[in-house]
Parts: C-alpha cells; structure tokens; sequence
C-alpha cells in the first residue's frame, strides 16, 4: 500500500528538539529561526548526547558563527516565503537586513561565498517549492499563486518555474492531476 503524506518540517523538527531536551532533563527555551537558549550549563557528555540523537534526524547544532548566520538567512527566508502573511510590503534586501540586523551587502556576501549561490537563487528556488505546494494542495489559479508569491505577472511565474524545475506549472499540474486519479483509481 502506498500512502501519502503532507508534513510541516519545521513543526516536526521543534518536536524532536523538544523531545530530546526533555529525554536529557535539560532546561530550555525554543525561539524562532532555529535558535534554542539553553537555561542552564550542561555538561560535556550531555551536550554531545544531543548532538548525537538529533544528528539521527539530520538536525546539526552549528558551531561557528557564519554557519549560524547562513541558517538564520536561510531560515528568515524560508519563514518569509512560507507564512502566508510574511512575504515583505519592503523589497526583500531590506526585509532580511531589517530582520537580522546586517546589511545586506554583507549578507548577501556570506551566503554566496558559503553556499556557492546567491540570496536571490534560494528565494526563487523556495518560491518555487511554495508555488507547487500551491498547485498541489490548494485550488488556486496561476494568477493567484503569483499574487500571493508576489510575482509581476503569471508570464514570469511560469518562466521561473520551469527554468528550476523544467516543467511549466500547467504541466506541473497535469502530472499532479494524474498521479491523484491513479492513485483513486488504483
């Protein structure tokens, strides 16, 4: 039997670092972006068997601080594009140099020399990955999915589209579409 699943991978990760700090009796507090203050010094060996039991889950605690910030970025990023209401009235260089406190100058110089790609790629590539889940989940027109991702028009929606995944969105839809009626049908 096959099965189908839709999952919120930031919900599952705040539950298996939930889990875990309590299985370890350490005290803590969870913010957003990836950041947790632990209350109270821990030891050593229970520093370590945390890492080891998120890395279980492909969850890393970073150590160094661009790596820290190359998270955060991407994190700010991922949050903007994500919650409904968070795509910025501001132009998006603005948005993450408000949020996280840096120019983005500076940001955008990180990100590219630690990830090999630049701010703008990652956006339009989480673009992307919100305009097929849109196209998935929702029953929305083009012209919708571009206003809520604020694309210009549905034109440049689709010529991002399929330049990331070589598909346009219509024929995105078509296989989603057919794919569901095998599976009622199968």
């Amino acid at each position: 039997m096959k099965v189908y699943i839709n999952y919120d991978g930031n919900a599952a990760c705040r539950v298996i670092l939930q889990e875990q700090l309590e299985r370890l009796e350490v005290r803590y507090q969870l913010f957003d972006l990836g950041e947790i203050e632990i209350s109270d010094d821990i030891s050593e060996e229970t520093f370590q068997e945390l890492q080891n039991a998120l890395n279980k889950y492909s969850i890393y605690i970073l150590n160094n601080q661009k790596s820290q910030l190359i998270q955060r970025i991407k994190d700010t990023i991922v949050e903007m594009v994500f919650e409904k209401d968070k795509m910025p009235v501001t132009t998006i260089s603005h948005y993450l140099s408000d949020k996280l406190n840096l120019s983005y100058g500076y940001l955008s110089n990180i990100f590219s020399e630690y990830t090999y790609t630049s701010i703008e790629n990652f956006i339009i590539i989480q673009k992307i990955e919100k305009a097929k889940k849109l196209i998935i989940d929702e029953e929305l027109t083009l012209t919708e999915i571009s206003f809520i991702l604020n694309y210009s028009s549905v034109a440049y929606l689709s010529s991002q589209f399929k330049k990331v995944t070589g598909l346009t969105p219509s024929m995105f839809k078509r296989i989603v579409d057919k794919r569901r009626r095998l599976v009622n049908n199968g």
